[in-house]
């Protein structure tokens, strides 16, 4: 068994004058970053006070499963004779949360939309994206389901 570290740093940058005073006196400003990558510049979803122009967890929740989706269906794609042209998925994420709920995703629907080569098998191609989820390590480690509604195309 291959085991794969990540390291990441994510620093809080919204001190601001008072710190954790109250929860109206600081900001959700942070950056992640990673050896050798650019930045990135977080803060909390606008719904709990965070910066709009920033990413939020929840954004970056989605846009890493839709990204593993899309290089394991590459991939599959490759090895078995399909031939990709364009690939964009208009990802969504739904979490929920309520005085009496847990705050969690509820379900994440990935909407890829594909161009095939005309030589290529439209049937493997629709039937690869069920073998992707299946290979997708950021979809297997959630308690979420991830539902797949792609377009296929040919070009």
């Amino acid at each position: 068994m291959a085991q794969h570290t990540y390291n990441t740093r994510t620093t809080w940058t919204g001190a601001l004058e008072h710190g954790t005073k109250n929860y109206k006196s600081y900001s959700r400003d942070y950056t992640i970053s990673m050896d050798g990558k650019a930045d990135i510049l977080g803060s909390s979803d606008p719904a709990f006070r965070g910066d709009p122009a920033r990413h939020n967890p929840e954004d970056m929740l989605v846009a890493s499963v839709s990204a593993c989706h899309m290089l394991w269906y590459l991939h599959l794609c490759a090895v078995n004779n399909v031939v990709v042209t364009s690939y964009t998925d208009d990802a969504e994420g739904v979490m929920v949360e309520g005085k009496d709920v847990i705050a969690k995703f509820e379900k994440i629907t990935l909407r890829p939309r594909i161009t095939i080569s005309g030589q290529s098998d439209m049937e493997t191609a629709m039937s690869l994206h069920a073998v992707a989820n299946k290979e997708c390590f950021i979809a297997n480690s959630l308690n979420c389901p991830v539902a797949h509604e792609p377009v296929i195309e040919r070009g």
